[in-house]
């Protein structure tokens, strides 16, 4: 018998099995990878908020999704800031009150705020108070914010650090809920008496939006000239990158990566998937 004769075609048989085993893998890695593509570019973004600016609302450490296709699309839109989309397509403007995703107009790194004035809107701040097209926008106070002291959260010049009986300690800030013509609402955080609480009047330029943080004494926004990592200025509708739509998940800042128990630990449940 011919024994290599006979094996040679079983061992070209189990070579065109593993080759196209390897072929489906790979077409099945490449239609996946596509596949985040297309999410990551037209449908949403993931963002992770660094800093107190937006507070209460948004905190240091929450993992939020941002819509894409509310306000159209760009380069900022692609992963990467990829050149590839000339001007915005599909392009709407946002609403007042809206929370933008948007790339700072000089370092072009991601941050986030309130919109509060659109093209030819007259803006000004006195004594803490917006006054948009000459109606100063009413605040009606509520209870503090309280706001749990962790790693990436300490209490902030103007809150109030109380101890808890059973450990830890909480920050009490002052905070008011804000009201736009349009009858949309939001809370922000006053810590008082502070060099930018009066600003303007300033018209909105074409093309652009007057943002804030909602934690106005601690937020580098539209008051303030455009300089890297620092003030904004008025952004250029281009520069948006989408509406901040939910909180995926939020931690506090005590995970240790070789500790996989930690990230379970340091989770903050009540934020997680909260609508924005």
């Amino acid at each position: 018998m011919d024994e290599k004769g006979e094996a040679g075609p079983a061992h070209e048989a189990g070579d065109d099995a593993r080759g196209g085993g390897l072929a489906s893998l790979l077409t099945l890695v490449l239609l996946v990878a596509l596949f985040a593509l297309t999410v990551r570019t037209f449908a949403f973004s993931l963002f992770t908020i660094p800093s107190e600016s937006m507070m209460p609302r948004l905190m240091p450490g929450d993992t939020i999704a941002a819509k894409k296709w509310p306000y159209g699309y760009s380069s900022n839109s692609l992963p990467f800031d990829l050149p590839l989309i000339p001007g915005r397509w599909f392009a709407h403007q946002p609403q007042r009150g809206d929370i933008v995703i948007f790339k700072h107009p000089v370092d072009h790194t991601d941050y986030v705020k309130r919109v509060i004035g659109l093209p030819g809107d007259e803006v000004e701040l006195r004594g803490g108070y917006v006054i948009l097209n000459g109606q100063t926008l009413s605040q009606s106070a509520t209870d503090d914010a309280i706001v749990p002291v962790t790693p990436n959260n300490p209490c902030g010049w103007g809150g109030r650090e109380e101890a808890r009986p059973a450990g830890g300690a909480d920050c009490h800030y002052t905070r008011n809920r804000e009201y736009l013509p349009s009858g949309v609402s939001y809370e922000v955080i006053d810590y008082g008496a502070t060099g930018q609480d009066d600003w303007g009047p300033r018209t909105v330029p074409a093309g652009t939006m007057f943002l804030l943080g909602d934690n106005r004494d601690n937020s580098m926004d539209s008051r303030f000239p455009a300089v890297p990592g620092g003030g904004i200025g008025f952004v250029s509708q281009d520069k948006l990158v989408g509406q901040a739509g939910s909180i995926l998940w939020s931690t506090d800042g005590s995970a240790r990566w070789l500790d996989p128990e930690s990230w379970f630990e340091a989770l903050r449940d009540e934020r997680t998937g909260q609508a924005l």
